[in-house]
């Protein structure tokens, strides 16, 4: 499947081939900010930082279908369990060119926003707009 280096590359924590799994102006819809982040470094910042957070991270289903691919997961932050889905789709490159992640339940939702946040800012990062 085509998300399988995307997969691989969160699972691993390494996402040092970003110029490999994104295009260079990859959209990505964080689920706790409302502008979405713009461009392939951006990512890399959002994603090296997301996968700190996450404890106990594992995809439990990968479904893909045409240009898209959906990867459901749970994780845990601090005491918070959660479930997502990164959303996934591809360019005719078989790069992906945009990413949508939804997380829930809300009270997961804010325990991810509240980490991330001191993480980007302990990174010299901030959410956009």
């Amino acid at each position: 499947m085509r998300s399988d280096a995307f997969r691989a590359a969160v699972e691993a924590k390494d996402f040092s081939a970003t110029g490999e799994l994104f295009a260079p102006d990859i959209t990505f819809r964080s689920p706790v900010v409302f502008k979405p982040y713009e461009g392939r470094d951006q990512i890399a910042l959002v994603l090296g930082a997301v996968v700190q957070v996450f404890e106990d991270f594992r995809y439990l289903e990968q479904v893909e279908t045409g240009d898209v691919a959906v990867l459901l997961f749970e994780t845990r932050v601090g005491e918070k369990t959660l479930q997502g889905v990164d959303i996934l789709k591809f360019g005719a490159d078989e790069r992906i060119t945009e990413m949508t992640v939804m997380v829930r339940p809300m009270s997961g939702m804010h325990a991810l926003a509240e980490a991330m946040q001191r993480m980007l800012e302990a990174a010299g990062a901030s959410a956009p707009g």
